[in-house]
């Protein structure tokens, strides 16, 4: 049984956060910025209530008679004290005989053959610590990033407007970032864990290596960018702002409405209609906070019974970032267009080189990761390189429409007819069926999750779009021809 280390990390980011925020907010007061101490104070205790009400749903103290846990989380303890029993339960295993136990039943993954079930034996003890690991992954998210995300960016944004960094405000900063790099860290566990929740998964130390140079390039990158942008136009960097949230916001909705889905009524027996609708909005600023700043690693699908897409969709995740590097170059470059001289030390360019190359830098180690140390990595339907270069060959058709589909049809045009065509009897409804001759692609294989058989699927350019351009070019090429 492993020690609860990531309890421990959890709760001292959200101890050490929380403790230096109140510092450098008092500092604040005594130099008469309400605004500064009002705006850190509520980037604190704003994700501190957030993270005592899910614990306290995570664990159903409601239905519970625990009145005095109830009072420690008003009073903002919760985490500690979780982060005490958590420890206590780690010491019992063993000392105290279980009453009974559970038999849990998890697939290897396969390394070059077939995959085998194990069995194992999980304590009434285990079962308690396995969900107070489940409650502080969830927790770390929010805190990370809707609490850590906003209060870094305003600190440096504070730096940048005071041209100073003072001890508090540094140490804070330093506390967010770690904050931040570790929930998303947990985020991809907690995505992995979800989606290959029949399989025992062994996370590797070089995956967590890869994980945390990937957020943290990424992150930092994103929030230098934003408070460059924000600290020359104050007053477009709201609609901009908004603008991300609430595309990020919308769209599970948007997806939940094209799929013509009942309402999601089990995620709560004891909620009602409304309550499971304040869960799922919740869920979804969530959803949006995190896209904010970095991809996440959890997609929000409100249709499937457990709410998450389990499916790996290179597609959406290469469109994600090519958007957020174009996005960020145009933010660098008004910010270099209308920088004043307040920033004439500072060499502008090289400072633009550097951020971009850093976000590309983060770009590189997401590939390492899921190329060589993703732990489920053999399990995938569809290689990432091929998918990340599936859709640039799209994103290439649509810039260049004409030019795949004419010049096949001048050379046809041109050339003889050949015999084997001509003995051909004429088909009335060739123009009605797809050439097959005229893409030679691969055979792709995917795993079944379930039953672990393999099936040979013919290979498209992407699974929606790029199936139906391929398609529609070899129809109109059978039609000319």
């Amino acid at each position: 049984m492993r020690l609860p280390s990531s309890i421990f990390v959890s709760v001292s980011l959200f101890t050490a956060e929380t403790t230096a925020a109140l510092y450098l907010s008092s500092t604040y007061r005594s130099a008469g910025d309400q605004i500064w101490q009002g705006l850190t104070l509520l980037f604190t205790l704003v994700p501190s209530v957030l993270v005592q009400l899910t614990l306290t749903f995570i664990h159903r103290d409601l239905s519970r008679d625990r009145p005095l846990v109830l009072l420690l989380h008003i009073l903002q303890l919760g985490p500690i004290v979780r982060c005490l029993e958590a420890f206590c339960i780690y010491g019992s295993i063993g000392h105290v005989e279980e009453p009974y136990v559970s038999i849990t039943r998890k697939k290897q993954v396969p390394r070059g053959g077939q995959s085998e079930e194990v069995e194992r034996q999980v304590g009434q003890a285990e079962g308690k610590l396995f969900t107070h690991r489940a409650a502080f992954a969830r927790t770390s998210v929010i805190q990370a990033f809707l609490g850590s995300a906003p209060q870094l960016t305003l600190q440096l944004y504070i730096c940048v407007l005071q041209q100073g960094v003072s001890i508090g405000r540094g140490t804070l900063m330093v506390i967010s970032l770690l904050s931040i790099v570790y929930g998303a860290l947990r985020c991809n566990i907690l995505a992995i864990k979800i989606k290959y929740d029949e399989y025992q998964v062994d996370v590797r130390p070089m995956a967590y290596l890869c994980i945390f140079l990937w957020r943290s390039f990424e992150i930092a990158t994103r929030v230098v960018v934003l408070v460059l942008f924000s600290s020359v136009l104050q007053f477009w960097v709201l609609p901009v702002v908004l603008l991300n949230f609430l595309i990020f916001f919308l769209y599970p909705w948007v997806l939940f409405w094209l799929s013509h889905s009942p309402f999601p009524e089990n995620i709560e027996k004891t909620l009602t209609r409304v309550g499971t609708t304040i869960v799922l909005c919740l869920l979804t600023f969530l959803y949006a906070g995190i896209n904010m700043f970095c991809w996440s690693a959890v997609q929000l699908k409100l249709s499937d019974p457990d709410l998450i897409n389990k499916s790996q969709n290179w597609y959406r995740m290469a469109v994600y970032y090519m958007v957020r590097f174009v996005e960020n170059a145009t933010l660098l470059l008004l910010w270099y267009i209308y920088k004043t001289d307040f920033y004439k030390f500072i060499c502008a360019p090289l400072l633009v080189l550097q951020l971009l190359v850093a976000y590309a830098i983060g770009i590189f180690f997401m590939l390492v990761f899921y190329q060589f140390c993703h732990p489920c990595r053999k399990l995938f339907s569809s290689n990432m390189s091929q998918g990340f270069w599936d859709c640039s060959t799209l994103l290439c058709l649509f810039c260049h429409p004409p030019s795949p589909v004419n010049r096949p049809i001048e050379r046809a045009a041109l050339e003889p007819p050949s015999p084997t065509t001509q003995k051909e009897p004429a088909n009335k409804m060739a123009c009605d069926t797809p050439n097959d001759t005229t893409y030679d692609l691969p055979n792709d294989i995917t795993y079944d999750m379930l039953n672990n058989t393999i099936y040979d699927i013919p290979n498209e350019t992407s699974p929606d779009i790029g199936g139906e351009m391929n398609g529609d070019i070899s129809h109109s090429v059978s039609c000319n021809a």
